[in-house]
């Protein structure tokens, strides 16, 4: 057992990447399982026939909520308002990795931790929106935070992995140090159980994912075969768990993985029915209640009603998901850890507070996806969404070709846009695949 902790924080020395090892067993993590939950049920439910079909059932299965620091509880809950929410937000999303209820399912571990952290901004205006993945392992400062139970404050720390502050004070104080690592207000959170990705894409019947190389990983059992292949239930959370699987090995190459994952997604619920079918909007709330804690600003059906028709309309090409700044190979505290791009962060985090659009420079996927055409994968002309049966490989488009990626958008609008040099990520109608480890 021992052996496996100390290989688990090793640094490989080649590539400077951090290996994270808080785990006893099968290097179980909190993935974007529960980003993704949070992703769809808070900034996608946007019919109203979710407030008139089930806004009692929903709120019943939201509970009390999670009070945060510096927010007030809202007046009243159960509000079902039509309207499209006013002006701009910002949402962190948090993925934990031990989740009581799912026992030792995932392996066993000796701490909660906050290994998923997605704060999605959307500018006032609702024409543009940005999702920063923060790794996991990536130095900041940890505020002093009030602990859940009230019993006082937790002393503030210098420098510390930011997936230590799920421990430190829960939801709230994860909520604190992104405050003060991006220098904006978050308004509303949640944070995201295991099952949430399970009964999310079962919801919505599962999300086409491309990738360039056949990917087995004995840690999650995911076991694709290079291809397009539509992920859900316990394949979709193998997936999205999968670090050994995927780029390099580390947890950054599983972040470009992962944004394959939630672009796709977002391509699917947009072409399909998903924002105006009523049943499936239902499933999609009672799913997400049911495996969410909410901080007390998001804990009403007509807010996350709102916030759902203010994104309706918005240009996938003025989606991006990219990754906080950050390097490997520094020493010090920064050893085995992700050190902050001061400069570049500063970039980034100007243009979000000032509602600005933005585009990426050049191959800007990261360690563990590429492009569709650079993968040999042809964007084809069906749109997203649809997609093979669940579980089973697209056919390929033509004798001996790879499966067609679902067709992307024209980022005409992007091309307008600033760019942002060296930042990782995509925009969500960028078509991309995940690269297989060791690719």
């Amino acid at each position: 057992m021992n052996d496996v902790r100390d290989r688990s924080h090793r640094l490989n020395r080649a590539t400077g990447i951090a290996r994270h090892g808080r785990l006893r067993n099968r290097h179980p993590v909190g993935t974007i399982t529960k980003v993704l939950s949070g992703v769809v049920a808070v900034a996608l439910v946007s019919s109203a026939s979710v407030a008139a079909i089930a806004a009692k059932q929903v709120t019943d299965d939201l509970g009390d909520g999670v009070q945060i620091q510096g927010q007030a509880a809202p007046k009243s809950k159960g509000g079902t308002a039509l309207s499209a929410y006013k002006g701009g937000f910002n949402m962190l999303v948090v993925g934990t990795d031990n989740d009581p209820e799912q026992g030792t399912a995932y392996g066993e571990r000796d701490a909660t931790l906050n290994d998923v952290n997605i704060l999605l901004h959307v500018s006032a205006d609702h024409t543009n929106a940005t999702a920063v993945s923060i790794p996991r392992d990536l130095i900041t400062p940890i505020p002093g935070c009030q602990k859940p139970d009230g019993s006082g404050t937790t002393p503030a720390m210098a420098a510390q992995p930011i997936n230590s502050a799920w421990g430190e004070g829960g939801l709230n104080c994860v909520v604190q140090t992104v405050q003060g690592l991006t220098g904006l207000d978050v308004q509303y959170s949640a944070a995201v159980s295991f099952n949430g990705v399970i009964e999310m894409s079962n919801a919505i019947g599962g999300v086409p994912v491309c990738v360039a190389q056949p990917i087995h990983d004995r840690y999650t059992g995911l076991d694709l075969q290079q291809g397009t292949t539509t992920l859900q239930g316990d394949q979709a959370l193998a997936f999205l768990r999968s670090r050994h699987g995927v780029g390099d090995g580390s947890d950054l190459g599983r972040i470009s993985s992962q944004q394959v994952f939630l672009s796709s997604l977002l391509r699917t619920v947009k072409s399909n029915d998903t924002l105006t079918s009523p049943t499936t909007l239902y499933k999609l709330a009672r799913a997400a209640a049911s495996n969410m804690q909410l901080s007390q600003s998001l804990n009403d059906v007509g807010t996350m009603v709102q916030m759902g028709r203010a994104l309706q309309d918005l240009p996938l090409a003025q989606v991006n998901f990219v990754q906080y700044p950050g390097t490997t190979g520094g020493t010090g505290v920064y050893a085995g850890k992700v050190q902050p791009s001061t400069e570049l962060a500063a970039q980034l985090f100007t243009k979000i507070k000032a509602d600005q659009s933005f585009s990426l420079g050049a191959d800007s996927t990261g360690i563990g996806s590429e492009s569709a055409a650079s993968a040999g994968h042809p964007t084809g002309s069906t749109a997203a969404g649809s997609a093979p049966a669940a579980g089973s490989s697209a056919a390929p488009s033509a004798a001996g070709a790879a499966p067609a990626a679902p067709a992307a958008q024209t980022p005409a609008a992007t091309a307008q846009s600033e760019t942002i040099d060296g930042l990782q990520g995509q925009s969500a109608d960028q078509q991309t695949c995940s690269k297989a480890f060791g690719s």
